[in-house]
């Protein structure tokens, strides 16, 4: 694998030899790949009775991330895992991505081969193969787009719309860190491994994907709607309840708030509650259940790779209730919005 010369910048290789250390630092072959990364397309081989789902998703520096914040190799991860969690939350099963990367001309060889290695730890643990993407300059901050490719059978995706009135709603894993973790960062900056913010700091900046629980819901045919929660479990419930044209009852007490970034939230002064429903980053699944599954629910949760809590119900109507937190908090006014402060 090529090493990076001490001090070195992109700028002292030229295009295809960096494409050449991503390749040598990717996983790029695949059984349902024909061509990769080397030609002008990738070609790939359908897969009999299911359909391809297909997402995107850019990281921007000094939006999604800040590099004193972020190792190069957090940056990514993270550019991959975003992407494999909204391919799980439509069931979808990750095959392949294509990384774009607009490179700033000072960025550092050795920060390089770390951002193509956390492509790497993230791709290899979602058995995504990488093939194909683009570089060019930048003349302003680096970003990282990844374009990521699944499939799914069609009669088993979990779709935004398919949520009914009686179904129980759940969220896997805890909420909160995220929001925990990116307050910290920019009130305090990076604490060291030891600190008590440290886990959440860790989540916020590298975030683990929940895609292997929808792919589990969707193989055991358990749900019918779902959302990944990278803008906060208030908009999750939003739009899942909006697409589908019910409401939503939520218990405030059922929420999995994660014990230690409550501890970091009350340590800043923060409304907790306000900020496990508000807050992004921690890429969870929101998920409903028909009565009907139940049954086939019980059975799929050992596949998940991580809790399930059942945390509402699906109404009638289009109100948004929650029950048991403060009466001030509106679900329809909190998560996150690129060009709408709430």
């Amino acid at each position: 694998m090529p090493t990076s010369p001490s001090g070195a910048t992109i700028a002292s290789l030229d295009e295809r030899a960096l494409i050449e250390r991503i390749r040598a630092r990717v996983p790029h072959d695949h059984p349902d790949l024909i061509t990769g990364i080397g030609d002008d397309a990738a070609m790939l081989r359908p897969v009999r009775n299911r359909v391809q789902a297909v997402t995107t998703d850019m990281l921007v520096e000094g939006v999604h991330f800040r590099r004193d914040w972020s190792s190069p190799r957090d940056i990514g991860a993270k550019a991959v895992a975003v992407n494999v969690s909204d391919l799980g939350a439509m069931g979808a099963e990750p095959r392949f991505a294509l990384l774009s990367l607009a490179l700033p001309a000072d960025f550092p060889l050795a920060d390089f081969d770390g951002l193509a290695d956390g492509v790497n730890d993230a791709a290899r643990e979602a058995g995504v193969a990488v093939i194909g993407g683009n570089l060019t300059r930048s003349p302003g901050p680096l970003i990282v787009d990844v374009t990521a490719f699944g499939d799914v059978h069609p009669r088993k995706a979990l779709r935004r719309d398919g949520a009914r009135p009686g179904d129980d709603v759940y969220v896997t894993g805890t909420i909160g860190a995220g929001a925990a973790g990116l307050a910290w960062l920019e009130r305090h900056g990076v604490p060291a491994e030891t600190h008590a913010a440290w886990p959440a700091v860790r989540r916020a900046c590298r975030p683990a994907s929940s895609a292997r629980a929808g792919v589990a819901l969707s193989r055991a045919a358990a749900s019918r709607a779902a959302i990944d929660l990278s803008d906060g479990l208030a908009d999750g419930i939003r739009r899942v309840a909006k697409a589908s044209g019910c409401g939503m009852t939520i218990d405030a007490a059922a929420l999995p708030v994660d014990p230690g970034a409550r501890a970091v939230l009350q340590t800043l002064g923060l409304d907790v509650l306000r900020a496990a429903l508000g807050g992004g980053d921690d890429y969870e699944l929101l998920f409903t259940v028909p009565a009907r599954s139940r049954g086939r629910f019980r059975a799929a949760r050992a596949h998940l790779g991580r809790p399930a809590t059942k945390i509402g119900v699906v109404t009638d109507g289009a109100s948004l209730r929650l029950e048991g937190g403060a009466a001030d908090i509106d679900l329809t006014a909190l998560g996150f919005d690129h060009f709408h402060a709430r």
